[in-house]
């Protein structure tokens, strides 16, 4: 090489020597650095991604939750007063706090009047309060007692809204209620619409309209005028119309929101459909029982029914035009429906060895009765009543009886995470009328087939267990994280529907 050109490389390979040793002093220095350094907080894992899926956890509130540079969000603590998530001052600096980032899903709840929730069983805010919800602070009290009897199965809405009025405090679950409604991913309505159904639905003389329609007329004005439905169009809003009648008045005006039901019977596919809508488990009324030992041979009885046996069916009159969609009372023969199928197997199957085919209600202790027959059966049959779904098919879940489910129109809670088959039988209703099937059927089942399906009942019960607070995996944090898989098709929805509406308003303005 040319004397020339070596006196040209000396400077550059000078150069590079610096650089590179100028980078190995910065990564020395960066591996021992330590946050004392500065003073600012670390997160022990700098590589920690927020899985959305999992539960939410405690976070202490002098704590930082957005160290990777995500706002804050604020939350409301029992009472419904906004707490702020920066703030380390005050009597509960010390307790921990359920982190809105780390829930399954952030909720929005509307504070609407007690008439619409709590206030349908006699519950008022003390006088002067001024408050629309019960206070729950630190276990200061119990919470207002929902109605018993035939109520309770279709309680839902009132834990959902427990859980929420607590739901900055541990034990955190899958959701957890923001104060601002840019801040959530579901917007929740606070409307007990079974519970104004079995209560309100009839008109009190000198009354003309029921309170219950007053009250769904009246939701539906409310929510019209809500920014956050008129934001989304209301298809971020989830409504709890668990009762099949419930919400008879509304759901067609409201058909856009999300609703939690216990089955689609009753329903028009353009109102209600698996798509759009979350299936949630009735509230049993069977006894729970807890390290249950009573395996195959401790249960005599081979099949169990006891309940309704002829039933009037229900018929929609399917006409959405109007808000009102009207429902008449007529007999069906219909299988599918159930009505017809419970008397052919009632006389199919009474006189059967091993089986126990009654009429039963929970005015004779109905529920008492079922709980011991049904845990001292093997086999419990769930046929299609008036509509698809009924208790009993969650009273035998909890009393480990392997349901026998005849219902060729149900849909299930969870069963997107859920596989029924691994602890129930499902029988095609024509298949069951036919003579002797359903026995052969069962009696083809094996005592180690039976007990694999008992182990799983015995799994799988606590999803089907509602209680205030909370526990992992019960009933209602199921119903959460059913929700939040709700949220992608969502959002696609109300971003694929807003494409134009910024661009129209600007052509608009222009325009005027």
């Amino acid at each position: 090489m040319a004397p020339r050109g070596r006196t040209l490389l000396l400077p550059l390979a000078a150069a590079t020597v610096l650089v590179a040793s100028t980078i190995f002093l910065f990564a020395a220095a960066g591996a021992r650095w330590r946050p004392a350094d500065t003073g600012l907080p670390v997160p022990t894992d700098a590589t920690r991604i927020i899985d959305f899926s999992r539960k939410a956890v405690p976070v202490a509130a002098g704590s930082s939750s957005n160290s990777s540079g995500s706002k804050d969000l604020s939350f409301l603590d029992e009472n419904g007063q906004p707490d702020d998530p920066g703030s380390g001052s005050g009597s509960t600096s010390a307790a921990g706090r359920c982190d809105p980032l780390a829930a399954a899903v952030r909720v929005f709840m509307y504070d609407m009047p007690p008439e619409f929730h709590f206030g349908l069983f006699g519950w008022s805010p003390p006088a002067g309060a001024g408050d629309v919800w019960p206070d729950l602070t630190n276990g200061a009290a119990p919470p207002p007692r929902y109605p018993g009897g035939l109520n309770q199965q279709h309680s839902v809405a009132y834990w959902l809204t427990l859980d929420l009025l607590s739901s900055s405090s541990p034990p955190c679950g899958a959701a957890v209620r923001v104060a601002e409604s840019r801040d959530a991913d579901l917007v929740f309505v606070p409307f007990f619409a079974s519970l104004s159904y079995n209560r309100h639905s009839r008109a009190v003389p000198p009354e003309k309209v029921s309170r219950d329609k007053a009250l769904q007329e009246k939701l539906v004005r409310y929510l019209m005028a809500q920014p956050e439905w008129k934001r989304s169009g209301g298809a971020d809003h989830v409504i709890v119309p668990h009762h099949p009648n419930s919400l008879l008045h509304a759901r067609a005006a409201l058909s856009p929101a999300l609703f939690v039901l216990s089955d689609f019977g009753r329903y028009h596919h353009r109102v209600a459909s698996l798509e759009k809508d979350v299936i949630a488990p009735y509230k049993h009324m069977a006894k729970t029982f807890v390290n249950d030992s009573a395996g195959f041979d401790d249960r005599p009885t081979l099949l169990y029914f006891r309940g309704a046996i002829y039933r009037k069916e229900v018929t929609m009159l399917a006409n959405l035009t109007p808000t009102l969609q009207t429902y008449v009372l007529v007999p069906m023969d219909n299988h599918s429906m159930g009505g017809s199928i419970r008397q052919e197997l009632y006389y199919m199957l009474k006189d059967e060895k091993d089986v126990y085919f009654s009429f039963g209600s929970v005015q004779d202790h109905g529920a008492s009765k079922a709980s011991q027959g049904m845990h001292s059966s093997k086999f419990c049959l769930n046929i299609a009543g008036d509509t698809p779904s009924s208790n009993r098919l969650f009273d035998a879940i909890v009393t480990h009886c392997v349901p026998i489910i005849i219902s060729d129109d149900i849909e299930l809670p969870y069963e997107d995470v859920l596989e029924y088959s691994k602890f129930s039988i499902f029988v095609r209703s024509s298949d069951a009328v036919k003579k002797g099937y359903l026995m052969g059927l069962i009696r083809d089942v094996s005592k180690e087939q039976w007990t694999r399906m008992w182990k799983r009942l015995k799994e799988v019960d606590k999803h089907y267990e509602y209680q205030y607070p909370s526990q992992k995996d019960d009933a209602v944090q199921m119903i959460w994280q059913a929700l939040a898989r709700k949220v992608p098709a969502i959002r696609l929805k109300v971003h694929r529907s807003s494409r134009f509406l910024r661009s129209d308003r600007r052509q608009i303005s222009r325009m005027g």
